[in-house]
């Protein structure tokens, strides 16, 4: 710690921490949380492990700095029988007056959370907290926010700058709530930045709160009614991959549980633009019903295509019901949309963006980021104006 850098309060002081629906404390300082606490007694380990990590989470504050330091306590999951330490946390960005200053800092690697090859938890490997530094900041009052690493546990330690701090100033910007699975939470994009729905919430100038946690978009009770909770102007879902993959549901199911959690939803945000959008391109499950496995890192589904006729779900099947069931709603309900994820990534882009099948690539991000904030909030979009 350099001497000239003085304390600036993570609670109950000029920092503000956005993109998290609660920040609670910690033994060793404070932890932004995309889901409520209340929430552990409702899910299991996975879906808290997504709700702790940071994508679209930021700590905001207004200052002269031109040097910011962070200390922070990351946790990495990673498989047991891998290397006893894992290498990689991810990296921090730092932005002033919205601009992006500087590379991403490597997130330094902190607690170890082992898994099996259920991925339930196995074992733990205590680290130490570890110091983030931004330096040669551009002079001047500014805006500031450090936004977290996409996909881990971050818990905020102390935060340090070379000049007073202040609170953020009102953005006046509007407020996106956005749900969906990893291809939302975005593990793969090459920094904070470059989560998907950060992309767009940028270049259409409203403030994200990134609730994809990957591999739990699920249509979760509990989810449905943090969203309905939760500060929103604006609200998309993004729907479909998760359940399908998984064979969670058959056609008899799947309506009433998306009417029921768009019930929920409604009863918080009756008015909100809400937007519901179905699955991007995926080759294994287009027509082939899950479960899915990996072999040799490739993404493939198992089911028979002979019970779709019975019920049995894929995304053709999953985009018909969402499209229907966005059609009935919205005889009473003129503020729900919906839209084809395959006009943000489609079929024929497969190949080059989806690096295993499944996720897409950094550059997959980005385009589907960009796509989003011309469809959507550019003119003519449901989110326009």
């Amino acid at each position: 710690m350099t001497d000239a850098l003085r304390q600036v309060p993570l609670i109950d002081g000029p920092a503000e921490i956005r993109g998290a629906l609660e920040v609670v404390p910690t033994e060793v300082g404070v932890l932004p949380r995309r889901l409520p606490e209340w929430t552990i007694a409702q899910s299991d380990v996975s879906m808290q492990r997504q709700a702790t990590a940071g994508s679209g989470v930021r700590v905001a504050f207004r200052s002269a700095a031109t040097v910011v330091e962070l200390d922070v306590l990351t946790t990495v999951s990673m498989m047991a029988e891998n290397e006893p330490h894992p290498d990689d946390a991810g990296t921090f960005e730092i932005t002033c007056d919205g601009a992006a200053v500087g590379e991403p800092v490597r997130a330094p690697v902190g607690n170890a959370l082992l898994l099996d090859q259920t991925f339930a938890e196995a074992g733990f490997v205590a680290g130490r907290p570890s110091t983030v530094r931004f330096a040669a900041l551009p002079t001047g009052l500014k805006e500031i926010e450090i936004w977290l690493p996409q996909w881990v546990k971050t818990e905020l330690v102390a935060l340090r700058a070379d000049a007073e701090a202040e609170p953020p100033a009102p953005t006046g910007r509007r407020v996106w709530l956005h749900h969906g699975s990893s291809i939302s939470q975005c593990n793969e994009a090459d920094s904070p930045l470059g989560v998907w729905p950060v992309i767009a919430a940028r270049a259409a100038d409203v403030d994200p709160v990134n609730l994809g946690l990957a591999g739990n978009c699920y249509l979760d009770p509990f989810v449905a009614r943090s969203i309905r909770d939760a500060e929103a102007d604006l609200i998309s879902l993004k729907l479909g991959i998760n359940f399908t993959a998984k064979a969670a549901y058959v056609l008899r199911t799947l309506g009433p549980t998306i009417h029921g959690f768009l019930d929920t939803v409604r009863e918080g945000h009756p008015d909100t633009p809400l937007l519901i959008i179905s699955p991007i391109a995926c080759p294994a499950l287009e027509r082939t019903p899950g479960p899915t496995v990996w072999r040799d890192d490739v993404f493939i589904a198992t089911g028979a295509p002979a019970t779709v006729a019975a019920g049995a779900l894929t995304l053709e099947v999953v985009r018909r019901e969402l499209a229907r069931i966005v059609t009935e709603r919205a005889k009473q309900d003129p503020n729900i949309h919906y839209l084809d994820g395959r006009r943000l990534l489609g079929p024929d882009e497969a190949d080059e963006y989806l690096g295993e099948g499944l996720h897409p690539t950094p550059a997959g991000y980005r385009l589907i980021g960009e796509r989003f904030a011309e469809v959507v909030f550019g003119a003519g979009g449901v989110f326009g104006g």
